[in-house]
């Protein structure tokens, strides 16, 4: 199959900085969004080097290969944080979300660590491919809250996992069969946020989508940055 994508991050309505990041990468069949958090340029630190990582991936790798990279390098991209903010000091986190799109030989993959997400658009039905590590999701799974309270949740914002936050990290994985005319959404939660699924499926099916979310999300004065990468196969 062969690939279309389009990308495009924006502060948003409310903030000065961008502290998001994206790859685009058709040539290789790769793309990413990152969001960076941490406050004091650290964020835009920390988002910015998973995109340096994922952008010096060299062509002509298999896809298990292509894989086995990039499980590499944003490991080594945790370590790197995980040692800058003990220099800042004890208390400092550096840290990003992450959600990764792979795609080969009629298959795809997504990786991701934190509450950035991918969407598939198949059919005209829109899903959410990914599952955010967040706190709100936890109280979701546990019964506690409803998925329509969470929207509204004054703790929305707190993740459970990132590159460069804890310890250890573990990026997720689910894959599966593509489907030539399939359409994915990559995101910062920024867009996820302000937007609804239904209008995330509308305006991920009209031509140059990227720009088109990211006007609707200002037009809504989303309050964080907004980053989309639309990929789509055929």
């Amino acid at each position: 199959m062969r690939f279309q994508s389009w990308a495009a991050s924006h502060p948003g309505a409310v903030r000065s900085h961008n502290e998001d990041s994206f790859v685009d990468r058709s040539d290789i069949g790769l793309w990413a969004v990152a969001d960076g958090a941490g406050g004091h340029d650290a964020g835009e630190v920390a988002s910015g080097l998973l995109k340096q990582a994922l952008d010096a991936i060299p062509p002509a790798l298999s896809a298990s290969e292509l894989l086995a990279q990039v499980r590499l390098r944003v490991g080594e991209v945790h370590q790197a944080l995980r040692e800058e903010a003990q220099k800042r000091s004890s208390r400092t986190v550096i840290a990003s979300t992450l959600v990764v799109l792979l795609a080969r030989d009629g298959h795809f993959a997504c990786l991701w660590a934190g509450d950035s997400r991918v969407y598939l658009l198949r059919d005209g039905a829109l899903s959410q491919v990914t599952r955010d590590h967040s706190l709100v999701q936890e109280l979701v799974d546990a019964g506690t809250i409803t998925a329509e309270e969470a929207d509204g949740h004054p703790r929305a914002n707190v993740i459970t996992r990132a590159v460069g936050a804890a310890e250890t990290m573990e990026l997720d994985k689910v894959s599966n069969r593509l489907v030539a005319g399939d359409r994915f959404l990559l995101c910062s939660d920024g867009l996820s946020k302000t937007l609804a699924d239904a209008e995330l499926a509308e305006l991920l099916a009209d031509p140059g989508p990227a720009e088109r979310l990211i006007a609707e999300a200002l037009a809504r004065r989303a309050s964080d940055n907004i980053t989309v990468v639309a990929v789509e196969a055929f």
